[in-house]
């Protein structure tokens, strides 16, 4: 994710000590309004909806808002380690044997890294604090794995998605071998943490389907391990950017789809957005908002091969201005109509 100067509290036309849901309520009225979607061939759009992105990802996450409050437009070169030591590491004089170490979480383009926690020689399991000590075998040397957060938008999470991400991950110290310690001493290479941080450049695939609070497990794609043994897994956990149009249930897809008061009457066929693009929807005579149409299989799909439903929503949209015909029609159907509505 580019990082701008811009004020990104202004871009969302929030103030600075909004809450969470003032931030995404925020970004869902606004992106609604500026989604290329819905704006097609307005390059203004486009570029206001890129911004309203980046500014969202910065201040839904608590850690990237703090930094962003704290360090402004420098936030991502301090979170990657660049403006700031590693939160946590400085000055460490203890061994990680039997406690997780903390590192920094780390930008790479379009998603970010959160926190990650070590396991392996001296750090602790995932599974192990998941589900207990039963869910995997601890290895001597084998080396760390590493947690992290990837956000995806709701159509890269529907179709998959081919990504390079460069990230940062702690390996074990090879001068002291996880212990933290060297000659009676804190290990000088790794501060006594007993791990080292380096950068790597993985190429990873997100398969079509994923869904928010999923993890994906690339084994081998961990910390290095100490004395050739193997090395750690990574563990990707999902997260999916709010949609600015549909509402997402499950496999399921749902959306507001405003019509005009002669169509819900008279029934019409109208078009209506879908994850795959725009479809004909026939309006039966008579319809009425709130009542929700099923659109089979135009919803999300999943990892067993299936696809959800999309259902829209109707609205009776009423204009807001009305020309001296329009008017003088609508008082003509008032005088004619049989419909009470408050009878």
């Amino acid at each position: 994710m580019a990082v701008t100067a811009k004020d990104y509290y202004e871009i969302l036309g929030v103030k600075r000590d909004a809450s969470e849901d003032q931030i995404k309520q925020a970004y869902r009225k606004l992106a609604r309004k500026f989604h290329p979607d819905l704006n097609p061939g307005d390059k203004t759009a486009e570029e206001k909806f890129k911004e309203l992105q980046a500014a969202y990802d910065v201040l839904s996450e608590p850690e990237n808002r703090k930094l962003y409050d704290q360090y402004g437009e420098n936030w991502g070169a301090v979170k990657a380690g660049a403006g700031a030591p590693p939160p946590g590491w400085e000055g460490a004089q203890r061994s990680t044997r039997g406690a997780g170490s903390r590192g920094p979480g780390f930008d790479f383009g379009d998603f970010e890294f959160g926190n990650f926690r070590s396991t392996g020689d001296g750090g602790f399991d995932i599974f192990e604090e998941m589900f207990g000590a039963s869910g995997r075998g601890r290895r001597t040397g084998r080396g760390p794995d590493v947690e992290a957060e990837i956000e995806l938008s709701l159509e890269e999470a529907h179709r998959g998605v081919r990504r390079t991400l460069q990230m940062q991950v702690a390996e074990i110290c090879p001068t002291c071998n996880g212990t933290g310690v060297k000659d009676g001493k804190p290990c000088e290479t790794c501060r006594g943490a007993g791990q080292d941080i380096k950068p790597k450049t993985i190429e990873v695939n997100i398969p079509a389907g994923v869904r928010d609070g999923s993890t994906i497990r690339l084994a081998g794609q961990g910390g290095r391990g100490s004395n050739g043994s193997e090395p750690g897994d990574l563990y990707l956990h999902v997260r999916l950017r709010p949609h600015p149009v549909f509402m997402v249930k499950g496999d399921d897809l749902e959306v507001e789809l405003p019509i005009a008061p002669w169509e819900a009457v008279l029934g019409a066929k109208v078009d209506a957005p879908t994850i795959d693009g725009k479809v004909e929807l026939t309006i039966p005579p008579g319809a009425k908002s709130g009542q929700r149409l099923r659109l089979r299989g135009q919803g999300l799909n999943n990892r067993k091969g299936g696809r959800g439903d999309e259902y829209v929503r109707l609205k009776v949209a009423v204009p807001n201005d009305v020309s001296d015909e329009e008017r003088r029609l609508y008082e003509e159907l008032k005088r004619v109509s049989r419909f009470k509505p408050r009878s």
